[in-house]
């Protein structure tokens, strides 16, 4: 890893580089045919909504040729923000498991819950066992612990401080909501104090947005305005997300502000979907200011191509204490 040193009265910068991707909903399939006991409640529209149009749009090879693409880039770290499931059924987590296996090692590879992952009431607790692993802080990454004392996680990895943060909640029919909850608040807020007094570059992975349409009430963040408070008041230089299957961004109120980011699903089928399959790259370099970032998104340029789609950088200021 490179850095900043010092040989008698020359002074000399070493650039330390940090490539990071960033993909979301994969939503494996194909989903096998649930058990009768298993379709009881919610799952049983979700099952059929399925198998009424979903699973065409949610492909394996469409999702086999993106990952293909993004380790073709090498990323020094790949991030993957919830909805590995469709309807968190044991069999669903177990192949989401061997799925991050072959995606990369967990010291390479970083998850998150969505929804999705959490269809019913204790759901997701029976799979956050199997990714535990991928999801955990440093030094915890095969302890059995529960989603209120797993998350908010930190992952160091270079200069990058990695914050995964639960909104996975089981909701009624037709309802796709989130919330992050008091308790995981309360603890997000001293964790990002303490990384940015260390200067670490600090990246939020979440699965639902701050910010929805009003159309989108049903998917909305219940605690959004409470997790915007916490990140204006203690910091972040990233904010990741998925869950409306769209590229977005936008900056959040801090200082600095925090750059917003969401992704499309990495499965969706060029052909069907509204926005086809795709991901972002984003190169991660300390300045003498604080940090420059460049953004690619990549993604379908035509239904069996993939390529470049968009590339942005941006710089955010480091505060001085």
């Amino acid at each position: 890893m490179q850095g900043i040193g010092c040989t008698g009265r020359l002074r000399y910068v070493r650039v330390m580089s940090f490539l990071l991707a960033h993909l979301s909903d994969p939503h494996l399939g194909p989903l096998s045919r649930p058990r009768w006991r298993e379709l009881a409640s919610k799952r049983g529209l979700g099952y059929l909504n399925w198998r009424r149009g979903r699973g065409a749009i949610h492909r394996a090879d469409v999702l086999l040729a993106l990952v293909e693409d993004v380790l073709a880039r090498h990323p020094d770290h790949i991030v993957v923000t919830g909805d590995l499931t469709n309807l968190a059924l044991d069999s669903e987590f177990a192949a989401a498991a061997a799925w991050l296996r072959r995606l990369g090692d967990p010291d390479r590879v970083t998850v998150v819950p969505g929804n999705h992952d959490a269809y019913l009431p204790g759901a997701l607790e029976r799979g956050l066992t199997l990714w535990s692993p991928w999801l955990a802080s440093d030094g915890h990454e095969h302890a059995h612990l529960s989603a209120h004392e797993l998350f908010p996680s930190v992952r160091r990895r270079g200069p990058v401080a990695l914050v995964g943060v639960s909104t996975a909640i089981a909701t009624g029919p037709f309802h796709a909501s989130g919330q992050v909850g008091h308790q995981q608040l309360e603890k997000l807020g001293d964790r990002l104090a303490h990384l940015g007094r260390e200067g670490a570059f600090r990246i939020v992975l979440i699965h639902h947005p701050l910010e929805v349409e009003r159309r989108h009430w049903s998917k909305r963040l219940l605690d959004a305005g409470a997790l915007k408070a916490t990140l204006a008041m203690h910091g972040a230089e990233l904010v990741l997300h998925g869950h409306m299957h769209v590229a977005s961004e936008h900056l959040a109120a801090g200082h600095p502000p925090a750059h917003v980011i969401g992704v499309p699903s990495a499965s969706a089928d060029p052909a069907r979907a509204k926005t086809p399959a795709g991901y972002a790259l984003f190169r991660i370099e300390p300045s003498e200011t604080g940090w420059s970032v460049t953004m690619e998104r990549r993604g379908f340029v035509s239904p069996g191509r993939i390529g470049k789609l968009e590339g942005k950088s941006f710089a955010i200021n480091r505060l001085r204490a």
